[in-house]
Order: structure tokens, then C-alpha cells, then sequence
């Protein structure tokens, strides 16, 4: 057994020189950092939100960023979104003196791209992480949704002829329901600016609803067929899964489409128009389409986040509770816009218990995002949402887990001491689209060697910042 695991290994070792070699000579030009943006921005999604925001509850339902509150401070934001209603009395009241008046809600997706050679073209996964300062009825802290797309063909300019989108994977509470081309279900908002996936999104209720606590769900619907029925229609979209009908009080537009924007009417929440943007209509009231409020939201970058959870940042204790350990060994180091340090290279320790000032426990026993397998890919992809039973443990991170090929992630790195230890830095298994039902096969690749080099033609961008942060920034009225 011993000496096949060396063959193996040796076999292993020999080929990933050549598979870069290989990728070195045929690699499409690497995407410029305004590219990497532009793809972010056309393929952002559209949400569908429902809301639950009576009996004292306004804009409980906006999605928001970390830092609204102004208070540099994760684990306060739990009791301070319960607050909300107080910041939309404050601007209906244009109380420009109240403490409200400082909040900076900005509806934001933190997100990356991860750029590789997919044979002789690039492939994309794009990553979206939807943010929610609470869940539950307000009993929980941070809420973490994802959208996930795998775009293929790309040349550098997006939508251009060619480029498509192979699959995407949105997270329903902890399942990760996977759709591909063609698929019932995989429906998209096209404009001249963006190709938007559309995704509907529960409001904070708890479990007494079939439908909860922020869940994800494909919008059954086409657009054409959206935008096609009168504005005094119901606003309501059929969700998969359940394939029927479920309310919708918010649509969240990307703001950098500009033709998504303006198709929707959509503007950013700021002070001045919150009472305006607030829906305050309870999870079972049905609204006509114009009484929906269309609301933009801006990108982050989920690089913006993984410092707060570093052992050796002196303000990690702020944020995070050491009840869940992260080891990540980092080739290169987590960098911010102008390309300072942030995290050093090495094996690096994250901590990432959600620490909740608000608890008596300071926790809900949550993780935070450092946490997270979808970070690396590393999940069981369902096709059915509504299945019980069907979520299973990809057993990527103890090493078992193997990918189409029969490769695992330490054979992908060549990291044969990682299992159950610690996660290399640019692991990552790309899914394609389809499932399998074993528990420790998933269909698609672990992606090999260095294959995050220019040289390869590749970038692993859940560790570079590309969006300007904008400090205390309200949004402007377009």
C-alpha cells in the first residue's frame, strides 16, 4: 500500500509541471483589474426579495454591508440592524441630528473571481455572498447566502460571442443547490449592461414559513415574462423547488448596470429617501409590481472581510469568538486596492465564531465567512431544494473527497500533509454543473498545480481587493 501511495505521488508530482507548461503556452491573456471588475459587475444578480417589515420592522429587509452602523464593529451588528426602523423614522422625519442619521446601510454583495485556463480557453467562477445583518426573526447574527457562476469562453470582454455561463450554485440555508445551461429553472435578466441570474430571497423569518431565514431560490419565471405583465399585476415570482408562487417587496439591481437600473427604476438607499425605499408589508401581503421598491446595491470584495478573522490582527477579538480555528497556508498575501499587506504569507490561523454582543453567549455558534467550504468549492451540489435528505458532506478538507477524475485536493496541490490540517491557499474545486449522489465524488475538478500563476493563466482572486471601499460614503441620489 505504501509503495503505490508513492508511485501515485510520484506519478502526481510529474505530471503538474507539464500540465502548466501545457496551460503557459496556450493561457488567454490575464484579465486586467478593470476587466475582473466588469465581469463582476455584468453577470452581478438581480434579487427578488420577499419582505416581513410590519409591527415595527421597517427596512429590516434591505440587504446591507458590514460596517452600517459606522462602529467598525461586526459583532454589534445584530442589535443594531433590530434598530432600523428607528434610522427610516429618522429620515422620514429628515432628523438630520439623530445618531441614525450617520448609518450607511449601502445594500452590498461582497464577492471574487477566480480566474483559469479550462484547456485552451479561460473559464471564470464568480462569487457572490449576500449579505444580511441578521436571520431569524433577529435571534441570529450574519446571515451568509451565495451566488456562485461558472462563466466559460471568456476573452476578456463580457457577453461577448462565444462566452457563456455553464452553470451556477446558490445556497439554501446549508444545502447548495446547483443549476446548468439549459436547466428548467436557470432564467436570466439581459440587457445591454449585465446578464443578471435571477434569484429569489426569503425575508429573516423563522421555520413556521415553507420558505425562511434569507433561503435562496432560481426564479422560475423568464424576464420577458416579468416585465410583460401589468404594473398593477401581484408581484410575485414561482421559485424552484416549490414551483409556485411567493411574494416579492424588493428587487435589488447591481448598480454599475446601467441598463438593469434603469429598466427597474432601481435607486440607492440613502438617508435622505429610506422612508421612501422601505417596504413595511408583512411576508403574506401581496403587492402590485409598482408597489415593489427597486432598491440598487454595489460590490465588496469578500477580500475586504478574511483580515477581520486573522489571529494576528489585534482587532480580531472585535469581531470573531476563537471557538472555530481556520489554518490557511497563503503562498501570497491578502492585499487591499493599492496592494498593501493585509494578511502575511505562511500557514496563518483565522478565527471565525460569530461573536454576537447582543448574546448572553456572545454567539449564535455560527461561523463566519473564513469558514466556509464554498470558499474552496468544497460542497455537495443538490439539484432539489425541497428533497429532505439530500445534503451531504463533501469530505474535501479530510482529504477523501475526490473530484471527476479521482483526484483530491492534496493531489491537485501536492500537498500531501493538508488533509484534516490545514486548507491551501488556492484550493478550489470547480463544479460543472451536474450531481452526483455519492457522498465523496462530486462532479468537476479540483484545479491542478500553479494553476493561480500568471504563467498559467490564472488569478485567485478571493484574496486581492479590487473594489474601492468608500469609507463612511452615503450613497448619492442618481
Amino acid at each position: 500500500m505504501l509503495a503505490r501511495a508513492l508511485v501515485l505521488a510520484a506519478i502526481v508530482l510529474a505530471t503538474l509541471p507539464v500540465t502548466g507548461n501545457r496551460q503557459a503556452h496556450a493561457a488567454v491573456p490575464l484579465l486586467t483589474k478593470a476587466q475582473r471588475q466588469a465581469y463582476l459587475n455584468y453577470y452581478a444578480p438581480v434579487i427578488f426579495k420577499r419582505a416581513n417589515e410590519n409591527d415595527g420592522q421597517d427596512g429590516r429587509d434591505w440587504l446591507t454591508n458590514f460596517d452600517f452602523d459606522q462602529d467598525h464593529n461586526f459583532a454589534t451588528n445584530r442589535v443594531h440592524w433590530l434598530e432600523s426602523e428607528h434610522y427610516v423614522a429618522a429620515s422620514a422625519a429628515n432628523a438630520t441630528t439623530s445618531p441614525y442619521a450617520s448609518w450607511r446601510i449601502r445594500p452590498t454583495l461582497y464577492t471574487s473571481l477566480i480566474e483559469y485556463m479550462n484547456g485552451g480557453s479561460k473559464s471564470l467562477v464568480l462569487l457572490y455572498h449576500v449579505y444580511n445583518a441578521e436571520d431569524k426573526e433577529g435571534s441570529a447574527i450574519h446571515d451568509w447566502e451565495r451566488v456562485e457562476l461558472v462563466v466559460n469562453n471568456v476573452t476578456g470582454t463580457p457577453g461577448s460571442t462565444g462566452e457563456y455561463v455553464n452553470n451556477s450554485t446558490i445556497t439554501h440555508h446549508h444545502e447548495h443547490i446547483i443549476r446548468k445551461r439549459g436547466d428548467f429553472g436557470f432564467n436570466f435578466m439581459n440587457t445591454s449592461t449585465g446578464r443578471h441570474l435571477m434569484v429569489w430571497q426569503a425575508d429573516e423569518a423563522g421555520s413556521s414559513l415553507a420558505t425562511h431565514a434569507h433561503e435562496l431560490r432560481y426564479v422560475n419565471d423568464s424576464y420577458s415574462s416579468l416585465v410583460s405583465q401589468p404594473v398593477t399585476n401581484d408581484a410575485e415570482v414561482e421559485i424552484s423547488g416549490k414551483d409556485e408562487n411567493k411574494n416579492v417587496h424588493y428587487i435589488f439591481v447591481p448598480q454599475a448596470s446601467s441598463a438593469a437600473v434603469s429598466a427597474w427604476g432601481a435607486r440607492p438607499v440613502n438617508f435622505a429617501n429610506a422612508s421612501t425605499l422601505c417596504s413595511g408589508y408583512d411576508n403574506e401581503d401581496t403587492v402590485d409590481w409598482y408597489q415593489a421598491k427597486r432598491v440598487t446595491y454595489e460590490l465588496q470584495d469578500i477580500a475586504d472581510i478574511i483580515p477581520t478573522h486573522w489571529a494576528q490582527n489585534p482587532a480580531w477579538s472585535t469581531h470573531w469568538l476563537s471557538s472555530a480555528v481556520d489554518d490557511v497556508v497563503l503562498e501570497s498575501p491578502v492585499v487591499n486596492e493599492a496592494g498593501a499587506v493585509e494578511v502575511s504569507t505562511g500557514r496563518q490561523r483565522f478565527y471565525s465564531g460569530s461573536r454576537d454582543d447582543g448574546a448572553s453567549d456572545l454567539t449564535d455558534g455560527r461561523e463566519g465567512l473564513i469558514h466556509k467550504e464554498w470558499l474552496y468549492g468544497a460542497y455537495s451540489a443538490e439539484a432539489d431544494e425541497d428533497r429532505e435528505g439530500t445534503s451531504e458532506h463533501y469530505p474535501a478538507y479530510e482529504g477523501t473527497g475526490v473530484d471527476s477524475t479521482g483526484w483530491t485536493r492534496q493531489m491537485a496541490s501536492a500537498r500531501y500533509d493538508s488533509p484534516n490540517s490545514y486548507w491551501w491557499q488556492h484550493d478550489f474545486f470547480v463544479h460543472d454543473g451536474t450531481v452526483n449522489t455519492s457522498a465523496s465524488t462530486e462532479n468537476g475538478q479540483w484545479l491542478r498545480g500553479a494553476w493561480y500563476t500568471a504563467a498559467n493563466g490564472g488569478f485567485d482572486g478571493r484574496w486581492v481587493q479590487l473594489f474601492d471601499d468608500r469609507p463612511g460614503l452615503e450613497p448619492t441620489m442618481p
